[in-house]
Parts: structure tokens; C-alpha cells; sequence
């Protein structure tokens, strides 16, 4: 009887039923873990995406789990079961909530006085995004649907929750592979945008100085965020999620008024979602979803989407430096991407390697947060035309 006791023990633990496919995606899952602990490649998303992956490849957890209702004696359901604790979590996702409140933190947290005071980077930020429909057409040819294309397209907007409000509304079930690609090359952004920066550029562009930023004054900074959501609404009202709180979340900063909600937003409510954002994400990174053939190409999509993106805004910055007369340094425009402030970062590392008195951070913010703004009105465009 004791030897039936610990056979049906042994038969009850993970070890007994776990498969070789979610061997391999704990092995996945440690090596991004790896990457966002040692190599710190994005960790405030990449770890709890990771350890959301290992928590739903260990099998007979339930983790992820949903309720189960049957039929009781007077026709109505009845609860028989309770879902797993990530189901729930996850529900912020599948609803569209999480993402938006990302957004509302982000606005908290961004400065757009240098796009205040030089409006030509909203040119650049556009530019950037051509990434995203470029790998759309591209999707669309590989044999994806039109939602599937979209939500592989978003990720060269280098915007994690946008991909992922996007992903959660027009193709769900590829939301494990888009939201690891998204933020595994938001990550590389310091080894993919290099190179594609020096080649579609010259030395001597490269060394180009800017001259200083005019002053942008409180009214300005307090009337921006208000128009652009009145404009963006009007225009692409399936982008008010995203760019209504991301503009409402700049308000509490720049208005001076709401002091608590103002530090709430930009960190004890920031990240608290970004918690349960990055764990349910991953949890939906099982092996039966995530080993497929898909997650390949969705993964060469994606980098596809992000060097495009890159090359665009460089080849744009390129086009208004030769028309100011060498007064732009295009560098900035690779900053279109919107992985804030990373691609700014990137841009003012590049530009100082070849000109050691190069100032360019606060220049490169202008087309940086722009690609914030500008990725928000891509997925409503996308969004308005596959949801």
C-alpha cells in the first residue's frame, strides 16, 4: 500500500507528464530570464514575460486554466470549478485594459517639450512607422489574415503595449510569439540600429552639431497633450485607448495641479500593471501555441519591421538634412521607433562616437516620443480597418 501511495504521488507531480515541447520552452523561458537578469535587455518587461512563459509550461498547474460551468437543476450555470490565477489576471489583457494604463503611466514619465519645440520630428516619427505596413504587406504574403498581418506589422513600431492591445483585439492567439518578438528586439535596439544608422548615413552627417533647443513654455506643454487627443480622436477614434491616456497621463505631469496622481501614475500604478501585463503575456506562450512554424516567420517578420522602421526614419532624417542645409543630423531620425528613451539613447551614442562634442539625446526625445504618438495612431488605423 505504501509503495501504491508514493507510485500515485509521483504519478500526480510535473515530472510524470511533462513533454519534451515544454522542456524546450522552460529552456526558452530561462534563457530570456538569463537575458533580462545578466544581459539587462529590457528586464522590467522581459522578466516577468519569461517567468510568466515557465509558469504555464509546467504542466497540471491550471495556471491558465478557465472556469468550468455546468448546467445545474434550473437551467442557469453553475460554477463547478475556479479558473487558474493568471486567467483572471489575463483578463486585463483580453479586454483591452492593461496596455492603455501602460500608456497613461508612459505619458506620466514623457517630456514632449523637444517635439514641442522642434514639430519637424513628428516627421521623423512618422516615417518610422513605415516599418509596421511595409511587414504587413510582407505578412499578408507569407499566407497570415488580414488581423494576423496587422498584429505582426505593430511590432516595428517598437512598442510592446501597443503590440499587445493590438494583438489582445485582432489576433489573440499569436499574442505569446508577437509580445516576445516586440520586446526581445526593443531590447537589441543598441546592436540591430547601428549598423543601419552608419548605412544609410555619411561620416559627415554623422558629425553634424545642432544648435539648442528653444524654450518651451508651461502653457504650451499644458495645451499640447489636450489638442493632440481632440485631433486623434476626431481622426482615428479607435485609437483613443492608447493615445487618450498617454496624452491624459502627460497632463497630470505638465498641468502641476495633481501632484498624487501624478507620481501614482508614474510609478506605483505603472508598475503594478506592468507586473501583471508581463506575467499574463507570457503565460500565453504555452508550447502548443508557441512551437509552431509561425513563431519563426512572426519572428523574422518582426525584425523585418524593426530594421524597416529604423531605415525609414534614418533615410527621412537624411532627406531633411540635405534640405535644411545640414542642420539636422539625420541620426535622429532612427529614433522614430518609439522604444523610449532607448532609440534616443542610440542615436546620441552613434552621434558622439563620431563627433565626441555631439549633444544629440535631446534632439533624438523629439522623433522618440513622436514614435510613441505615432505608433498609437498606426494601431488605431489598423485596428478601424481589421476589428
Amino acid at each position: 500500500m505504501f509503495i501504491e501511495i508514493i507510485r500515485n504521488f509521483l504519478l500526480s507531480t510535473g515530472f510524470a507528464s511533462i513533454s519534451g515541447q515544454q522542456v524546450f520552452m522552460l529552456i526558452i523561458a530561462c534563457i530570456l530570464l538569463y537575458l533580462a537578469i545578466v544581459k539587462k535587455y529590457e528586464p522590467l518587461l522581459l522578466l516577468p514575460i519569461a517567468f510568466g512563459m515557465l509558469l504555464a509550461n509546467i504542466p497540471l498547474t491550471g495556471i491558465m486554466e478557465p472556469p468550468v460551468y455546468e448546467l445545474g437543476t434550473d437551467g442557469l450555470p453553475e460554477l463547478k470549478k475556479l479558473g487558474g490565477l493568471l486567467y483572471y489576471l489575463y483578463q486585463g489583457v483580453k479586454l483591452g485594459v492593461f496596455p492603455p494604463l501602460i500608456f497613461l503611466g508612459l505619458g506620466a514619465m514623457t517630456d514632449f517639450g523637444p517635439l514641442i519645440a522642434n514639430p519637424r520630428s513628428l516627421l521623423l516619427g512618422a516615417a518610422a512607422q513605415f516599418g509596421i505596413f511595409t511587414t504587413f504587406l510582407g505578412a499578408v504574403a507569407l499566407g497570415f489574415t488580414g488581423p494576423e498581418a496587422a498584429s505582426i506589422g505593430i511590432i516595428g513600431g517598437a512598442d510592446g503595449p501597443t503590440a499587445i492591445f493590438l494583438t489582445s483585439k485582432l489576433a489573440p492567439h499569436l499574442l505569446g510569439p508577437i509580445a516576445v518578438a516586440a520586446y526581445s528586439y526593443m531590447a537589441l535596439v543598441p546592436i540591430i540600429q547601428p549598423p543601419i544608422m552608419k548605412l544609410f548615413t555619411t561620416k559627415e552627417q554623422r558629425q553634424i552639431k545642432m544648435e539648442q533647443l528653444r524654450p518651451v513654455s508651461k502653457t504650451e506643454k499644458v495645451l499640447f497633450p489636450i489638442i493632440v487627443t481632440m485631433i486623434g480622436a476626431l481622426l482615428l477614434p479607435s485609437a483613443t485607448g492608447l493615445l487618450g491616456l498617454l496624452m491624459l497621463g502627460n497632463l497630470f505631469r505638465e498641468s502641476g495641479v495633481v501632484d498624487r496622481i501624478f507620481k501614482t501614475a508614474q510609478n506605483e500604478l505603472i508598475n503594478i500593471v506592468t507586473i501583471f501585463l508581463g506575467i499574463t503575456v507570457g503565460a500565453t506562450a504555452s508550447a502548443d501555441k508557441f512551437l509552431r512554424p509561425q513563431t519563426l516567420m512572426i519572428i523574422g517578420l518582426g525584425l523585418l519591421a524593426f530594421a524597416v522602421g529604423t531605415a525609414t526614419g534614418t533615410i527621412f532624417g537624411t532627406i531633411m538634412c540635405k534640405l535644411t542645409g545640414g542642420r539636422i543630423n539625420p541620426l535622429i531620425g532612427s529614433a522614430g521607433v518609439s522604444a523610449v528613451p532607448m532609440a534616443a539613447r542610440v542615436a546620441q551614442v552613434v552621434g558622439q562616437k563620431e563627433n565626441p562634442s555631439n549633444f544629440l539625446l535631446m534632439h533624438a526625445m523629439g522623433p522618440n516620443v513622436a514614435g510613441v504618438i505615432g505608433s498609437a495612431i498606426a494601431a488605431g488605423v489598423l485596428l478601424s480597418l481589421f476589428g
